[in-house]
């Protein structure tokens, strides 16, 4: 250990950050080490770019001569013959292999009320099934149907890695294949003060952000899952949020057209809901593809005008679901240098020259991450612009109660579902609003689409005064109790 904090030390000082060893002397061999570690892990030459560009001087603002609405796929349709030759293109790219799931799953279910990963939270209103079973049953069924493995590549952070591991472990993956599930593990960028200092979070320890989901690109080749996807043949990865339960985690339509396009990388896109709504804006700035951030729109005035309808001009928002190649990720990744970071001013614990800790009432300093979205403007190919519906691909999960919320998910839940259960003939309760007023769940492993849905429970005698769930297995759940298995 001797020799490592020698030459740490000596890296720190060049670098202006001795100060991180100021309480050396007090810590036990534990606290040393664990100091040791996190100043072995920072690139100190990143560091220093970032406090240079960000922190001491404010980088110059972007400016584009033309800002256009990035040219967009409607909403496939039920049947729509018009996109047949993107289902027939996604299919088979599906059934060749060419397809593995990739997750972002790094965080913590703090903001929900909830001690664990934000994956395990149980979203299901009556099953109590996690975020992470919803997204494993429509992988499960997606095998079936396909009758193909799709390796599941999840991006965890050093906070959540171990119990989203054991998670997984003590339900048995779900039905999944454990060798076809890797977790890989995103970098954390240390914070710093305004004077660019490194921050101590405690005497022994550098306070510390996950790099952001543009960290992905990083993961996935240091984490492995790059090298696995060549092994199996896979160039598509398909990328979603694991907040959002909704994802269709490999759409066959998105994926045709991805392909037909012979795209580097694919994006879908929502209709804002208003022009203040916290989601990116996907555009064209001087002919480049990009994601303008919510946080900076008023940077660009043209991104908030609205049509004669009072409706967002620019109205493609980001729902943080794509697809990417899986040439396209290594070449971003060995010029990783070039990507985009951000700041963001916020509330850092840190510790006095005392060593007494302190939560801060105002922002004290800076976390740095990247976005996903930015390698848009690296795609040498015309990206896809999926547009999709809300409903059934869409409900993202922040916080319990208020927008993008879970009270707002198990409503979307409820509506989605319940359209299914009208069109097999069943009396859905709804409010004198037209709610549907009971909780509705059907898992993806019972069925992933209405079609299927339909072929399997018309004309069961199910009740719905009380709401019910529906299982893998086809039992169901009615209130407290449950209820023998249906007949597929």
């Amino acid at each position: 250990m001797e020799s490592l904090y020698i030459k740490l030390r000596e890296q720190a000082a060049v670098h202006g950050q001795e100060h991180v060893f100021r309480f050396w002397d007090r810590l036990d061999k534990t606290g040393r080490r664990r100091l040791l570690e996190d100043i072995g892990n920072v690139d100190f030459e990143l560091l220093d770019r970032l406090v240079q560009t960000w922190v001491l001087t404010e980088p110059p603002e972007e400016h584009f001569r033309h800002i256009v609405p990035v040219p967009v796929i409607p909403p496939v349709e039920p049947g729509d013959t018009g996109a047949a030759a993107a289902l027939k293109a996604g299919e088979q790219a599906l059934r060749d292999g060419r397809v593995a799931i990739f997750m972002v799953a790094g965080g913590q279910g703090t903001r929900l009320g909830f001690d664990g990963p934000k994956g395990s939270y149980p979203i299901g209103p009556i099953s109590g099934n996690s975020l992470f079973q919803y997204h494993a049953e429509k992988i499960r069924k997606l095998q079936e149907l396909y009758q193909v493995t799709l390796p599941w590549y999840i991006m965890v952070s050093p906070s959540n890695h171990g119990a989203t591991q054991k998670y997984f472990e003590d339900h048995d993956c779900w039905g999944l294949n454990r060798t076809d599930i890797l977790f890989i593990e995103q970098r954390m960028v240390p914070c710093v003060d305004p004077d660019g200092k490194l921050i101590l979070e405690a005497p022994g320890c550098l306070a510390a952000s996950p790099n952001g989901h543009g960290g992905c690109i990083q993961a996935l080749v240091e984490g492995g899952a790059l090298e696995d996807a060549q092994r199996r043949g896979v160039d598509i990865l398909s990328y979603y949020q694991v907040d959002n339960w909704a994802a269709k985690v490999a759409d066959p339509y998105f994926i045709g057209y991805h392909c037909l396009r012979q795209a580097s990388m694919s994006s879908k896109c929502h209709r804002r809901n208003d022009l203040r709504e916290a989601v990116g804006v996907h555009c064209l700035c001087d002919g480049v593809y990009r994601v303008i951030e919510y946080s900076e729109l008023d940077l660009y005035p043209q991104l908030l005008q609205v049509d004669p309808e009072g409706e967002p001009l620019f109205y493609a928002g980001n729902p943080a679901i794509h697809l990417l190649s899986v040439p396209f990720v290594r070449d971003l990744y060995a010029h990783f240098i070039q990507f985009p970071w951000h700041k963001a001013f916020k509330k850092i614990p840190y510790v006095d020259q005392e060593g007494c800790v302190y939560k801060p009432d105002t922002p004290n300093g800076y976390k740095f991450e990247t976005f996903v979205f930015d390698a848009l403007r690296f795609t040498a190919h015309a990206p896809v612009a999926l547009e999709i519906r809300r409903s059934g691909e869409y409900t993202p999960i922040k916080q319990f109660e208020g927008v993008n919320s879970v009270m707002a998910a198990r409503a979307s839940m409820a509506e989605y579902w319940a359209a299914w259960f009208e069109a097999a003939d069943y009396q859905v309760p709804r409010d004198t609003e037209g709610r549907c007023a009971v909780d509705l769940e059907v898992s993806p492993a019972f069925a992933l689409n209405r079609e299927e849905f339909l072929s399997k429970v018309k004309g069961k005698p199910f009740h719905l005064d009380s709401g019910i769930a529906i299982h893998a297995d086809g039992s169901f759940t009615l209130g407290e109790s449950t209820v023998s298995s249906c007949q597929r």
